[in-house]
């Protein structure tokens, strides 16, 4: 599910670039696929290198999750053509034949910084040979309880979104607030969110129900909502698909209100757009302006769509470059500039880490229109603080 932490039974399909300090556009795609400048590791340590920095990319390159990470991979290796690179030694690991091995292999093979791996269950296995060499982990997982110092979390995190909405909501009048979430990891999450961000505007959250995805536990527990009332917004901390089952019991045909708030597992789905009860909902998500010219890039390159969570590879790359400048090959990655509080440029629009290794994004706002979206309040250029 998109947003939601990844496992080897079932990847997400999540969510012109510009490095920090000078702009580079995507170019238009060759006719044919250049060769990729990144490596595999073979059989034995791969020879120094003096004028390159050597970055290891842990990502499931087989099995269930295989389209994900190869997604990911691609991606890393069109920031490097795209940015003209030639410091950069990127070398892909294939984590679904052992998180283990692939990360002893990495550090063996003298690799300063591991982007990845793309699932958390993986990420204490690669801290394990990660840290006693000193190697900074930027993760694509999502989950929170994960990061630290030393391992940075670059996923789309969930709570970020539902607070970037609801705080725009408490902008409109919206003031009491109620929520449709999940059991699970991911309805914590968005309640935990909803809660912090309303009490911090001064708002009251006057009822919470919970369902188990069942079509009959997602009825009922809109029906206990409505029943309920009391509230004037609704957050519906699920998919496009859910929202669009239970849109119609908590807002009937021809009711003004609740309004309606999702997350950013709105973005893309269709649903959304074709459900008259969700006309007039608020949901956030990453800025797509540069989406759509990476994807066409991406198709022409390698003849497939990419992965919505492609682009993390592709802005993990631009990271390291930027600090790559004030970085001399054969040395220690310099982490402290991972938490540079001005931040990153990257297809997905800006972004930092704050000290405990969580990424911090900036959302856009989207309001839902018969048959699409309208941005009502576009992604913050810069970071506030």
């Amino acid at each position: 599910m998109i947003g939601m932490n990844l496992s080897r039974r079932g990847a997400a399909t999540l969510a012109a670039v510009a490095l920090l300090g000078g702009c580079k556009m995507i170019p238009k795609a060759p006719d044919r696929a250049p060769p990729p400048p990144t490596d595999g590791p073979s059989d034995t340590t791969l020879p120094s290198d003096t004028q390159r920095h050597r970055v290891a990319l842990l990502v499931p390159l087989s099995g269930p999750n295989a389209s994900v990470g190869q997604a990911i991979a691609n991606a890393a290796t069109m920031a490097l053509l795209d940015t003209n690179a030639s410091n950069l030694r990127i070398t892909n690991y294939d984590t679904a034949t052992g998180a283990a091995s692939a990360a002893a292999k990495a550090v063996a093979d003298g690799n300063k910084l591991i982007l990845g791996p793309l699932t958390s269950e993986d990420v204490p296995t690669v801290a394990a040979s990660a840290r006693p060499a000193k190697l900074p982990i930027v993760s694509f997982s999502n989950d929170e309880k994960a990061a630290s110092r030393d391992v940075l979390i670059l996923g789309i995190v969930p709570g970020q979104s539902i607070a970037r909405s609801v705080a725009f909501a408490g902008t409109q009048g919206a003031n009491r607030f109620a929520a449709l979430t999940p059991t699970g990891a991911y309805g914590q999450r968005a309640s935990a969110a909803l809660m912090d961000t309303v009490r911090a505007q001064g708002g009251t959250v006057v009822a919470m129900e919970n369902f188990d995805r069942s079509n009959t536990s997602l009825v009922n527990a809109a029906r206990r909502l409505r029943e309920k009332g009391g509230y004037d917004t609704v957050l519906i901390a699920d998919s496009g698909k859910i929202a669009a089952q239970a849109a119609p019991i908590l807002k009937p045909q021809g009711a003004t209100g609740p309004r309606i708030l999702g997350t950013e597992l709105w973005s893309g789905e269709r649903l959304v757009t074709t459900t008259p009860a969700l006309r007039g909902a608020l949901f956030s998500a990453l800025p797509d302006a540069r989406y759509g010219q990476f994807a066409e890039s991406y198709r022409s390159r390698f003849g497939t769509q990419p992965h919505r969570i492609a682009t993390l590879g592709y802005d993990a790359v631009l990271m390291t470059l930027r600090i790559a400048r004030n970085w001399r090959p054969g040395t220690n990655f310099p982490s402290a500039q991972l938490f540079n509080k001005e931040g990153f440029s990257g297809l997905d629009g800006q972004f930092r880490f704050d000290d405990s290794g969580v990424v911090e994004r900036t959302f856009e706002v989207r309001e839902v229109r018969d048959g699409g979206t309208n941005i009502v309040s576009p992604a913050p250029t810069r970071f506030g603080n």
